[in-house]
C-alpha cells in the first residue's frame, strides 16, 4: 500500500487540474469504482466525498443527497454547477470532456463492441445483485441469505458465460477487453469481477475474463480504485 500511495502522490502534480470535480460514492460500489477508474485513466484530480450506503439505514436517502440524485444511488460526479448522475453517463461525460487518454476506440464499430461489452455488464449483470435488489429480496420477500447468495450468483454466471463467449469470439481481445489499452469496458468489467469475488462466485468457468482482470489490477489507476484503497474502506 505505501508503494501505492507514493505512487499517487507523484501523479497528483502533474494531472489535469479539477478541483471543482467532486465525486459522492461508496467504497463498494461498483457503479462509483467505474467511475473512479475513469478518473484515474484520465488523470483528473477530483474529491471523494463519502455516502455511506449502510449506515443508520443508508446516508443515499438523507435530504442532501436526494437533491442531488433523487434515484439515492451513487455515484453523483459534481463539475462546479453541473451534476451528474449514472456511472455510464458520467464516464461519456469524461470522454467527451478530457478525450485524452481515450476509454473509447476511434472507429465507430470499436466504439459500439466497447459500449456493448459495457452495457452487458451495467445493464445486464449488475442491476440484479446490487444493494436495493438483495434488500428487497430480504425484505419484504424474506429470502433467506443463502438463497440471495444463490440468486447473485446465478445472474453473474449467466452474464459471465456470455461475456467470455464474445472475448473469445472477437479478434478485438486483447490484454484488456477491446485491444492493449483501457476501455468504458474495462472500467465495467473490473468492479464486477470483485464484487463476484466478493460473494463467492466460481471464476474458473472464464478464464479471459480472469486474465483480463488480473492484468488490470496490475495497473495503478486500476489499483488505486479498487475499494480497500479508498477512504472510507471498512
Amino acid at each position: 500500500m505505501s508503494d501505492l500511495v507514493s505512487w499517487w502522490d507523484a501523479c497528483k502534480s502533474t494531472w489535469v487540474e479539477a478541483a471543482m470535480l467532486k465525486l459522492h460514492g461508496y467504497f463498494r460500489s461498483s457503479a462509483a469504482f467505474r467511475v473512479r477508474i475513469a478518473l484515474n485513466y484520465k488523470q483528473l484530480a477530483y474529491e471523494s466525498i463519502p455516502v455511506h450506503l449502510l449506515r443508520d439505514g443508508g446516508e443515499q436517502h438523507g435530504a442532501s443527497f436526494r437533491q442531488r440524485n433523487p434515484a439515492r444511488q451513487v455515484p453523483v460526479l459534481e463539475d462546479g454547477t453541473l451534476t451528474l448522475t449514472q456511472s455510464l453517463a458520467i464516464i461519456e461525460y469524461l470522454e467527451e470532456t478530457h478525450p485524452t487518454p481515450a476509454l473509447l476506440p476511434r472507429d465507430a464499430p470499436g466504439r459500439a463492441r466497447v459500449r456493448a461489452l459495457a452495457l452487458s455488464i451495467a445493464c445486464d449483470i449488475h442491476p440484479l445483485n446490487n444493494l436495493r435488489v438483495m434488500r428487497y429480496l430480504k425484505s419484504p420477500l424474506e429470502i433467506d441469505e443463502p438463497r440471495r447468495g444463490e440468486w447473485s450468483r446465478h445472474w453473474i454466471a449467466l452474464g459471465f458465460a456470455a461475456l467470455e463467449a464474445t472475448l473469445a469470439q472477437w479478434d478485438t481481445t486483447g490484454d484488456y477487453c477491446y485491444g492493449d489499452a483501457p476501455t468504458v469496458a474495462d472500467c465495467c468489467l473490473v468492479p464486477q469481477v470483485f464484487n463476484a469475488q466478493r460473494i463467492n462466485c466460481p471464476l474458473d468457468p472464464y478464464p479471459i475474463i480472469g486474465r483480463i482482470y488480473e492484468h488490470c489490477m496490475r495497473q495503478e489507476v486500476f489499483a488505486h480504485a479498487a475499494p480497500a484503497a479508498q477512504s472510507d474502506a471498512e
